[in-house]
């Protein structure tokens, strides 16, 4: 049983014990369905970043349909092109039929973290955090957590030694897929990008219980490029909530996209 199956299990017995929706004290009741047949993705052209060495990726995702292309990668998050185009960093699902996490193509070293971990549970949601600083002079400069948990185990890894010169930057970046494809079917939820701050996953989530469940993320810092995704309006899902104004672009994705369906709520 893999990683994703085991917290899952867990997650619900202890929710279930706890009373269902009292258990959660912060709420979140929409996500965002992506999906590979109608090339549903969300873009935004980036300004200006505050840092290109500091900055993190969090949401909470559940898969519907997993990989299913021979080569290449399903993109959560890329750069212009990402993964499938070679031209910038992407946060994918990667490598054929194994599922697993690939943050891709980072710094001038052309980094990368594929996790050994696979995520191939279609079932229940689960939190990613991908935390860049690659200004530091040592350590790990890219770190990924798994609800609450750093992953330690990659298949393939390269640290990036310097800025990150292709990933925010004031270029075209996606969500749920891109023009060059690699799009996925999954479900979205609290998706937040924050530049120039690398924030452990417990600025978004915290433990219940022996349950990892979101939080609220008041006083994170967004910095110039950053923005955080509700999905709360069906006629504006790319709507930023940060203050930033750094809204996303809609691209066939209706009212229908948007699911009542999330970490603390069932539909």
């Amino acid at each position: 049983m893999g990683v994703f199956q085991n917290n899952l299990l867990a997650g619900a017995a202890a929710a279930a014990s706890a009373g269902g929706g009292g258990f959660y004290s912060y709420q979140i009741e929409q996500s965002a369905r992506f999906d590979k047949a109608s090339n549903s993705r969300l873009s935004r052209t980036f300004g200006t970043p505050s840092s290109q060495t500091a900055f993190t990726i969090s949401f909470w995702f559940k898969r519907w349909g997993l990989y299913a292309q021979a080569s290449g990668a399903e993109q959560i998050m890329s750069r212009s092109g990402g993964f499938q185009a070679g031209t910038g960093a992407a946060l994918v699902w990667d490598s054929g039929t194994a599922d697993c996490l690939n943050f891709y193509g980072l710094g001038s070293s052309g980094g990368n973290q594929r996790t050994s971990a696979l995520f191939r549970d279609t079932s229940g949601w689960g939190h990613l955090v991908a935390r860049v600083d690659s200004g530091q002079s040592s350590g790990d400069k890219i770190r990924i957590y798994f609800n609450g948990t750093e992953l330690n185990d990659f298949s393939s890894t390269n640290e990036p030694s310097g800025n990150m010169t292709n990933f925010n930057d004031a270029s075209s970046h996606s969500i749920g897929g891109n023009s060059s494809g690699g799009d996925t079917n999954m479900y979205l939820a609290e998706f937040i990008f924050t530049d120039g701050q690398s924030y452990a996953p417990t600025q978004f989530g915290e433990s219940k219980n022996g349950v990892w469940i979101p939080k609220d993320p008041s006083g994170t810092t967004f910095g110039d490029n950053g923005f955080h995704l509700k999905f709360e309006n069906s006629g504006d899902l790319g709507n930023d909530s940060s203050g930033n104004n750094n809204d996303f672009t809609a691209n066939n994705m209706g009212a229908d996209h948007q699911v009542l369906d999330s970490p603390t709520f069932g539909s």
